[in-house]
């Protein structure tokens, strides 16, 4: 019998939603071990990723003792309010204390929307403008442009927190228009595990969010590494 493979989830000390949705997506992946990020009681901002990197860093430091296989560097924003570069730092100062593979959510992002030919795409975030702003900027430097973007406006970690898979699922439907090539729902906090499905096969375009695209990565990062991990498209 194979060992089991070794999963670190990197998260935001508020989120609820990665651990059990990335368990339904990945099931081999599981069970997760859980670093949690200490952070604002309000929304990430530009400012706070000094911060944000340091505490990351703090939190991992108990689990650095321990083999690991996957790292998932879980929130989206973090990931790319400071742009591709500053994300490709924070991976590689993961993998660096770690020895693992290490996927961040910012990177999933792109990269499965690449992975699906699409250049352009609606967006949906719970975000604020600045961060939306900060979205906009890292998708464009990677060469997706976002077509339409609309958001919850959350303030704090609360208000995010409270947000219902319904309320997503509304959200998008009000947003993609008749000419939206893709859907992508922004941040790891919102639940989507079953809106998804039902997007896709309402638009009949491609649908990700910051989890699915996360779970999707973790399984083909370890499948190329010959830990092979199915990714239940419709879990």
């Amino acid at each position: 019998m194979s060992r089991r493979i070794r999963v670190m989830v990197v998260l935001p000390e508020n989120n609820t939603t990665i651990e059990p949705e990335i368990t339904a997506l990945c099931p081999a992946l599981a069970p997760l071990a859980v670093a949690r990020v200490k952070r604002p009681p309000r929304t990430l901002l530009l400012e706070d990723l000094p911060a944000y990197a340091e505490a990351t860093l703090d939190a991992i430091a108990p689990f650095t003792g321990d083999p690991w296989d996957l790292v998932i560097y879980g929130c989206t924003a973090a990931g790319f309010l400071g742009g591709p570069d500053s994300n490709a730092r924070m991976v590689e100062s993961l993998r660096e204390r770690t020895g693992a593979t290490v996927i961040s959510t910012a990177g999933a992002m792109v990269d499965v929307l690449r992975e699906a030919h699409v250049s352009e795409t609606a967006v949906v975030t719970p975000y604020l403008g600045p961060v939306n702003d900060g979205l906009r900027r890292y998708l464009d430097a990677s060469g997706i442009e976002v077509e339409i973007l609309d958001s919850f406006f959350c303030k704090t970690t609360a208000e995010l927190s409270a947000v219902t898979e319904d309320e997503v699922l509304e959200l998008a439907r009000r947003t993609v228009t008749p000419s939206s090539k893709s859907l992508f729902v922004a941040c790891s906090q919102l639940p989507t595990l079953r809106a998804i499905a039902q997007l896709r096969r309402e638009l009949e375009i491609p649908v990700w969010s910051s989890i699915q695209a996360t779970a999707w990565a973790s399984a083909k990062a370890m499948t190329g590494r010959g830990r092979p991990v199915q990714f239940n498209h419709a879990a």
